[in-house]
């Protein structure tokens, strides 16, 4: 049975609590789930703690971003069956700190421009996480009746890229080779997640050339189907896994999409477990 490999819950940007997603999966119909959220050990220790739920096999992940330097784009990077270890830890550490710093100046400047907002009400939304997310303002700006959705125009007048938003404050990401040598540190199988997203093909191309890939996220609801194609002839060309995931956000996308609507299928699962089990020995 096919699973979905990338989802997210409330332990970083998503909406749903942890606990709530594998019965999701089974329900969908699918035996295997990856949590994967973002920069953060959370989601892999609770797959770690709950191996089985529901009926369903979870796989312990999570989804580092780094940062394309030469084209100056985001690139994120899904690891599965991540091992603890001191790279990995600063990571996440670093990455919670500076993604604070931002939202928590983008709630204080919102605090002026709308009275009713406060900081706290958001701070609500990251009782799991840690991690004040923009995701988690909008949520606070919703509920007040100051958006009429999450990812809707006022999202895109407030933290927009192009025109950039009013009070947007990004943070500042590590190089992807970085990234790339912190995951190769936590032993993880290293997928490429949705390069159509962050316009990432030359970087793909070059990094499965290189052989710093497992695999490449293909099924994907933002994903071309000119880049699947391509992804495809790089996976076979280099011997890559193929995934797919959902990238369930729960009420927190722009376009709400359930688990299960994209799958990785069994065979390429049990590659990128056979893989793990052989990083870890």
């Amino acid at each position: 049975m096919p699973g979905d490999l990338h989802n997210h819950s409330t332990c970083s940007d998503g909406s749903v609590p942890i606990h709530r997603l594998p019965l999701m999966a089974a329900r969908a119909g699918l035996d295997t789930m990856a949590i994967s959220d973002h920069d953060t050990l959370h989601s892999v220790r609770y797959c770690y703690e709950h191996p089985v739920q529901d009926g369903v096999r979870l796989i312990p992940a999570t989804e580092l971003t780094g940062y394309d330097y030469e084209r100056q784009h985001r690139v994120h990077l899904l690891c599965y069956w991540p091992q603890d270890c001191p790279q990995l830890r600063a990571h996440c550490d670093i990455m919670r700190q500076r993604r604070n710093q931002c939202c928590l100046q983008s709630a204080r400047e919102l605090e002026a421009i709308y009275p009713q907002f406060t900081t706290e009400q958001a701070l609500e939304y990251a009782r799991d996480s840690g991690v004040l997310y923009k995701s988690g303002i909008m949520q606070a700006l919703h509920e007040l009746g100051l958006a009429d959705s999450i990812y809707g125009e006022v999202y895109h007048r407030l933290f927009g890229w192009q025109p950039r938003g009013t009070v947007l404050h990004s943070p500042e990401y590590f190089p992807v080779e970085q990234v790339i040598a912190t995951a190769r540190a936590a032993r993880a199988v290293l997928v490429f997640a949705h390069p159509t997203v962050y316009k990432s093909m030359p970087l793909v191309r070059r990094l499965a050339a290189e052989g710093q890939l497992d695999g490449i996220e293909i099924d994907h609801p933002r994903n071309s189907e000119e880049d699947k194609e391509e992804c495809r002839q790089l996976c076979r060309k280099y011997g890559l896994i193929v995934t797919g995931g959902t990238d369930f956000h729960g009420s927190n996308s722009a376009h709400p999409r359930p688990v299960g609507t994209c799958v990785t299928q069994d065979d390429q699962i049990e590659r990128i477990c056979a893989l793990a089990k052989r990083y870890q020995s």
